[in-house]
């Protein structure tokens, strides 16, 4: 079974991307999703955030994303070292996750696939690309953010430049959605084709 990692900047439409796939029935984890839910529930996990980001991490037991937020935005170090308490932990989950699928490839959907080293893992990765222009409209309408906090969060990932390095297949989300679904189709057969 092929482990193929799928990433791209905020605002690119990886999860689109990932919708589209699971659409072909292909198994998606969702690292961001879990990341957080592990978070939340993962008594070692919150030990760890704690000790690293004081107690006003959590608020009655939820995770106080704004809190952490406005931290690990602020400071790659920060982000960096948040990053690094919650990888292993969903590396961990991932590895479970994999050994109770079945099916010729799955995908692992993570905006930092990179950063955080898990692409080592994975057999191939896929590149989600946009212009940055586009990519701000979406994330302003979709999260209500200031462009200048995008912007933040845009600086602390690698740039498309370099992720391309590491990347065996780039899509780009740059049209509509019947396209986009032409090319998410078409890499389907190929990566089919390849197991």
């Amino acid at each position: 079974m092929l482990k193929i990692g799928l990433t791209g900047g905020i605002g690119t439409g990886k999860t689109t991307v990932a919708h589209l796939f699971s659409g072909l029935g292909i198994p998606i984890y969702d690292s961001d999703a879990r990341a957080k839910e592990l978070m939340a529930d993962n008594a070692k996990l919150k030990n760890k955030i704690v000790q690293s980001f004081g107690n006003e991490s959590f608020i009655g037991g939820q995770l106080n994303r704004k809190h952490l937020s406005k931290q690990v935005f602020n400071s790659k170090d920060l982000l960096n070292k948040l990053n690094a308490i919650v990888h292993p932990f969903v590396l961990e989950d991932f590895n479970l996750w994999v050994s109770n699928q079945n099916t010729k490839y799955i995908i692992k959907e993570s905006a930092i696939l990179i950063e955080s080293g898990a692409h080592q893992n994975m057999d191939k990765i896929i590149l989600v690309t946009c212009p940055l222009s586009l990519r701000l409209s979406r994330v302003v309408s979709r999260d209500g953010i200031a462009e200048s906090e995008i912007i933040k969060r845009i600086d602390n990932q690698i740039n498309e430049d370099e992720k391309k390095k590491y990347s065996d297949y780039t899509i780009e989300n740059n049209q509509n959605l019947s396209t986009l679904k032409e090319k998410v189709y078409s890499l389907h057969k190929e990566i089919i084709n390849y197991c």
